[in-house]
């Protein structure tokens, strides 16, 4: 039997994730989370994505319970490697080299089965460092499918290539996200360090939707591509992508040396603003990452009601740092989120499930009665909560006020 955090007991016999689908509230709930943000965003495309694609969304969102920073709770991230291809500007894993005692593939495999065991993750994200880089990165996609944990796969898209893009398919990837910092060459191989970057990416995408596979983009703003954000999504929806991440830049790892790049609190309101314009004719779901505040945006848009009001407590979570996300470094270190770089375990020390229930940075961070300063007092603490990360970058301390937020502001 599961404990009040979704984590078992014990799990008898082979260790097997439960179905999105079960119990059938979960996908009742994601479908109810998707009509109430068409209708708050005048998303057009609605019903083109409920069509073609909402039913692989929901996949992709396996035990999605809402909607919040990082695209949905509960979902568990392993950050695979440090090593990667690429030398990004903005990279908070400040990646190239892979990690000092990263986990082996027996390892891996053993926390593989810690995450299917606990009820409340449906599936898995691999990301990096770039994943396609790790030599066991097929097995591993392939062990993880039999556990059946869902894999998405958060890449640059430059080692896609045909032949991978199949065996990626064949060992039950779900869905790659694809990054997209710029929409031509210029913007996005200078923000990539890379000259080919982009060609590449765009290779990669076409190689993986050649196979019929949904694609998902993932977007980083700072002040060198704020202005092409628009032209980025609409890139990304002339490749039909299924959803879109929309980052900010967090000044963590590499990012620490581009600080002065992050945006502003009124570049932080600009681009909310653009997203929700351009999603009224997206053909696919867009979501901010790094600002739970487009949360309480949306919900003061329009016409309040006690419907509205319940729905937006119900559906929207805000920040997830430890409250619906948690990220595994390649060493072992459990964070509540990729940039806030506190540890709550290590899973050669201890089990996942135990990590979860009962690391203290995840029992402060999921009541939010213990954040200060106007994110205590803000009337929607419990839909957005500020950004935990940015509250750790400027202050030092990850229950501090948001220094970005823009809603006391208006």
């Amino acid at each position: 039997m599961p404990n009040s955090n979704g984590s078992p007991q014990n799990v008898p016999g082979k260790i097997r994730a439960r179905p999105f689908y079960l119990p059938l509230s979960l996908p009742l709930r994601q479908a109810l989370s998707a009509l109430f943000y068409a209708s708050l965003t005048r998303w057009k495309g609605f019903s083109r994505w409920t069509l073609k694609k909402a039913s692989r969304t929901m996949r992709i969102a396996a035990g999605a319970v809402g909607m919040g920073c990082i695209g949905f709770p509960n979902h568990p991230v392993w950050e695979m490697t440090t090593a990667c291809n690429l030398n990004c500007q903005h990279c908070h894993t400040s990646g190239g080299s892979p990690s000092l005692g990263e986990l082996d593939t027996e390892e891996a495999r053993k926390m593989l089965r810690e995450i299917a065991s606990i009820d409340i993750f449906r599936m898995i994200v691999f990301t990096g460092g770039e994943p396609l880089v790790r030599p066991d990165i097929y097995e591993l996609c392939e062990y993880s499918a039999s556990l059946n944990l869902p894999v998405v796969i958060a890449t640059n898209g430059t080692l896609v290539t045909p032949e991978s893009a199949r065996r990626l398919r064949d060992c039950g990837v779900l869905c790659l996200a694809f990054s997209l910092d710029g929409a031509d060459a210029e913007v996005h191989n200078r923000i990539r360090g890379d000259k080919r970057a982009f060609q590449r990416a765009i290779q990669g995408i076409e190689n993986w939707k050649a196979l019929g596979m949904p694609v998902q983009v993932n977007i980083t703003a700072m002040k060198e591509n704020l202005q092409d954000i628009s032209t980025i999504l609409q890139l990304a929806d002339d490749y039909d992508a299924s959803i879109a991440l929309l980052y900010q830049l967090i000044p963590v790892g590499r990012g620490q040396a581009i600080k002065e790049h992050s945006l502003s609190v009124e570049e932080n309101r600009k681009l909310i603003e653009t997203l929700y314009q351009a999603q009224e004719e997206l053909g696919f779901i867009a979501e901010p990452v790094g600002a739970p505040q487009c949360w309480p945006f949306l919900l003061e848009r329009g016409k309040n009601s006690p419907l509205k009001r319940f729905l937006g407590r119900s559906l929207f979570k805000g920040c997830t740092a430890g409250r619906g996300l948690c990220y595994i470094k390649p060493e072992g270190d459990v964070w509540p989120c990729p940039f806030l770089p506190l540890t709550a375990g290590n899973v050669r020390e201890k089990t996942l499930d135990r990590i979860w229930d009962e690391g203290e940075v995840f029992a402060l961070l999921r009541d939010r009665g213990n954040l200060k300063g106007e994110c205590s007092r803000c009337r929607y603490r419990e839909s957005c909560g500020g950004c935990r990360g940015r509250a750790y970058a400027q202050s030092g301390d990850f229950l501090e006020e948001d220094p970005y937020c823009f809603l006391e502001k208006n």
